[in-house]
């Protein structure tokens, strides 16, 4: 433990060594902010339902710049051999990693909760929903952060691995909106494969066991490839 949470540390501080934080950050709650309150109005209803539909499809584009580098840039500038002789598991490098880059998603969430106090100064916000999204949010970042140290075990190039982790968080945030193209029979399973079907359930305040066993299960995934990954370039 005393590894891992030393990785941990270390890759969590290393995004606000570099501008990287800075503008990621600012960038999420520039959009998310605009979006939201260009709509709110509109509806005249005490809810942040808007700001939670928006976050996968944010999410899917932020999440992947933010993890792009955690093992394409040890690859590329060698530090991931000079790593492996030291005494710390293999285990241990990737969920530090993981869990570095999921500690800043939830540090860039963090800000967001002004909105809702906001939207409670202003009208009768039901917080039961916002607990509910915020649940949903860290489960959705923690799937999105495991697709995307997938992605950068897989290359060199942090371009590459933005790519390849964008392409896959961004299908499985609109898959669920393409049903049609799909064979009767394939329905429900394509439904399921959805991260934002499973992420709206928690977001409504509904938290059913089958959507926290579907992001658990996307992080197993991401976490076992990217060890196999890493482990064929060792």
């Amino acid at each position: 433990m005393n590894q891992l949470s030393h990785i941990l540390g270390k890759e969590f501080k290393d995004y606000f060594i570099s501008p990287i934080a800075y503008i990621v950050i600012s960038i999420f709650l520039l959009v998310t902010g605009w979006l939201f309150f260009t709509t709110f109005f509109l509806y005249n209803q005490a809810m942040l339902r808007n700001f939670f539909n928006l976050l996968p499809l944010v999410f899917a584009f932020v999440i992947p710049a933010i993890t792009m580098r955690l093992f394409a840039e040890e690859l590329n500038i060698g530090s991931y051999e000079i790593l492996l002789t030291m005494p710390v598991r293999f285990t241990d490098i990737i969920l530090g990693k993981f869990f570095g880059g999921l500690l800043f998603v939830m540090t860039m969430l963090l800000p967001t909760i002004s909105y809702a106090i906001t939207v409670a100064l202003i009208g009768d916000l039901d917080w039961g929903p916002v607990i509910g999204g915020y649940l949903g949010a860290v489960l959705l970042g923690a799937a999105y952060t495991a697709i995307g140290i997938f992605a950068s075990s897989l290359t060199r190039n942090q371009i590459i691995a933005f790519i390849i982790g964008t392409a896959i968080c961004f299908t499985l945030s609109i898959i669920d909106k393409m049903l049609y193209f799909f064979p009767q029979t394939l329905l429900g399973v394509i439904n399921y494969l959805g991260a934002d079907y499973h992420f709206q359930n928690i977001a409504k305040g509904v938290v059913d066991s089958r959507d926290i066993l579907y992001f658990v299960s996307v992080c197993f995934i991401g976490l076992y490839g990217t060890h196999i990954s890493m482990q064929e370039k060792i």
